[in-house]
């Protein structure tokens, strides 16, 4: 078993982010590949109301989904049913309707045929064309111009266009969706029943699901977003609960001591207490650049402000499957070939196969990326490195 690490500068860490403001609350963990070295936790899941979140607290993890959608995609390669190089419309056809936005005529868009076949390799690794509206402006007014929903608001969201040719460039946005699509058409399944039988499950994740039961939901945070008296406010919950499809990009709840096991399975090579979830092969294939001489974007403009602020990520980051790769150690941090990603209500981890080291923070509260929770990003990787 794991020995704990000397907690008081991390929970110092986590007291002073929710003593400052800079988040409504907040819950850590880390692990190495044999257990849990740290957990913690502060601030209460509703603003203004009782109670300390917990690492047993349900947060909604968001695009933290993706990497579950991942996994089960990559096992479905394992086991041949699925060839990563097909092009997507053989499993979903209504892709093939998908034209490329290519500007504006006044109000009208303006529309072209792909001149590529997008691939599910290209949902895999972001570069199939599909995008966010919170990070494009141009995909925004679309959505307005048109009626489209976004992909919060409904399955019309699968109407929305590419951005650009499948391979050009690496755009993130509605490609874990579809790649949900695909694994439900692969398998005959539900997604919510793929990850239950093929992840979840296996690893002894109870906590993890698209829609919490009554209990889970009376242990669940709050999204909070900023008040008028320049505190937090909270909004309630944001996500549908009774959604259209289950949302491969987004749609989970869990648990930092769920997720945890979930991330030790990667860091263990795709195993954890004898259940192999992925070959230690598919693993180094997540870990691995798949974007070739493509680059993840060092800075993302906003386009809704009250959603996002700008990410800034600097340079020397790629992408593997599921996972954004920092190419050199982070001062401090995380070493060369970590894989990472967040979700959009300000949850965030980090897989380390050279340090053994994986961890995660949650909170939910928008914008994303705003700029007291990713300095709390920043300020507890130090402090878990320093007290290894």
């Amino acid at each position: 078993m794991s020995k704990p690490l000397d907690s008081s500068a991390l929970d110092k860490v986590l007291q002073s982010a929710v003593d400052d403001g800079a988040v409504p609350q907040v819950a850590a963990i880390a692990a190495d590949r044999d257990g849990i070295v740290y957990e913690g936790g502060a601030g209460a899941p509703t603003v203004g109301q009782g109670g300390t979140v917990t690492t047993g607290t349900q947060f909604r993890i968001m695009s933290m989904t993706k990497m579950v959608a991942t996994v089960a995609a990559l096992q479905l390669r394992e086991s041949g049913r699925l060839d990563v190089d097909a092009p997507v419309a053989e499993f979903c056809p209504e892709f093939a309707d998908l034209q490329v936005l290519d500007g504006f005529d006044g109000d009208t868009p303006r529309m072209r045929a792909p001149r590529t076949q997008a691939t599910v390799r290209h949902l895999l690794t972001h570069t199939s064309g599909l995008g966010y509206w919170f990070f494009d402006a141009d995909l925004a007014r679309y959505e307005q111009v048109t009626g489209t929903p976004n992909v919060l608001g409904g399955a019309g969201a699968f109407k929305a266009p590419l951005l650009h040719d499948p391979g050009a460039r690496f755009t993130y946005g509605i490609n874990t969706d579809w790649l949900g699509k695909v694994i439900e058409a692969v398998t005959g399944q539900g997604l919510d029943v793929v990850v239950k039988e093929k992840i979840t499950g296996p690893l002894g994740m109870a906590d993890t699901m698209f829609l919490l039961d009554p209990a889970r939901t009376g242990n669940a945070v709050t999204v909070h977003v900023p008040g008028e008296d320049g505190g937090w406010a909270s909004a309630g919950e944001l996500l549908p609960q009774d959604p259209d499809w289950w949302a491969g990009g987004h749609g989970l709840y869990s648990t930092p001591r769920d997720y945890i096991r979930f991330e030790q399975a990667l860091l263990r090579g795709g195993e954890l207490d004898g259940e192999r979830i992925l070959s230690e092969a598919s693993v180094e294939d997540a870990f691995t650049n798949q974007i070739g001489a493509l680059n993840f974007p060092p800075e993302i403009p906003t386009a809704d402000p009250a959603t996002t602020c700008s990410f800034n990520a600097g340079p020397g980051w790629k992408w593997g499957y599921g996972l954004l790769l920092n190419t050199v150690d982070v001062p401090g941090g995380r070493r060369a070939g970590s894989g990472a990603w967040a979700g959009l209500f300000n949850t965030h981890f980090w897989v380390d196969p050279t340090t053994g080291i994986c961890a995660s923070i949650y909170t939910n509260s928008l914008p994303f990326v705003s700029p007291g929770a990713f300095a709390l990003y920043g300020e507890f990787e130090q402090a878990l490195y320093a007290a290894l």
